[in-house]
């Protein structure tokens, strides 16, 4: 790829990202994303073939993120899962905007089940990094007995982070949402 088509790219994404979040998912059209970066629909169109295509873009992107933070803050194998807990919350995507965009996508691709069917498979590949990053200190845990291995608790750590973001977004306390993703994380895996 060109120096020229990826900055397009980028440009492309960072507007989506800003409409989408201003908008609403299904209120944009590409026309809005073409006008919020500055370029034509050919320019879009020589980047990605839908708005869908777009999204997923700037999802796995932000799944990057999110899988990185998780295992940056688990990087240290010698440190208690306590200490864990708190690192991970500390330095999570809590990003009201990015919450308000994935809320719009998760109630389109309920209503289309070709996108369901992309979006149940990215959120499977964060649960397996979720799970990776857990099964590294798994001598670490003491989970409960609902949850009988890393596989299951992958899938609580991620409902617990996707049931903080919900309330994030209702009160916009960014505080109280990483004190209460450090209870759920901690009562989920803790001692």
């Amino acid at each position: 790829m060109t120096k020229r088509r990826a900055q397009t790219r980028a440009k492309l994404l960072a507007a989506a990202f800003r409409v989408f979040a201003d908008k609403g998912f299904g209120m944009v059209r590409i026309d809005d994303v073409c006008s919020a970066a500055g370029y034509t629909r050919g320019a879009f169109y020589s980047q990605f073939d839908s708005l869908d295509e777009l999204f997923f873009t700037l999802y796995d992107e932000r799944a990057e993120v999110i899988a990185g933070q998780v295992s940056e803050a688990l990087l240290d194998s010698t440190a208690d899962v306590s200490s864990a807990i708190e690192r991970v919350t500390e330095t999570l995507l809590l990003d009201r905007d990015w919450l308000l965009v994935k809320t719009d996508f998760l109630l389109y691709a309920a209503r289309h089940p070709d996108t369901a069917e992309r979006l149940a498979a990215h959120r499977s590949r964060l649960r397996d990094a979720v799970e990776h990053r857990l099964n590294a200190v798994s001598d670490q845990l003491a989970l409960p007995a609902p949850l009988r291995d890393t596989a299951d608790a992958a899938r609580a750590v991620v409902a617990a982070y996707d049931g903080v973001a919900a309330q994030l977004l209702l009160d916009g306390d960014l505080a109280a949402a990483r004190a209460w993703l450090t209870q759920l994380l901690a009562a989920l895996l803790n001692r």
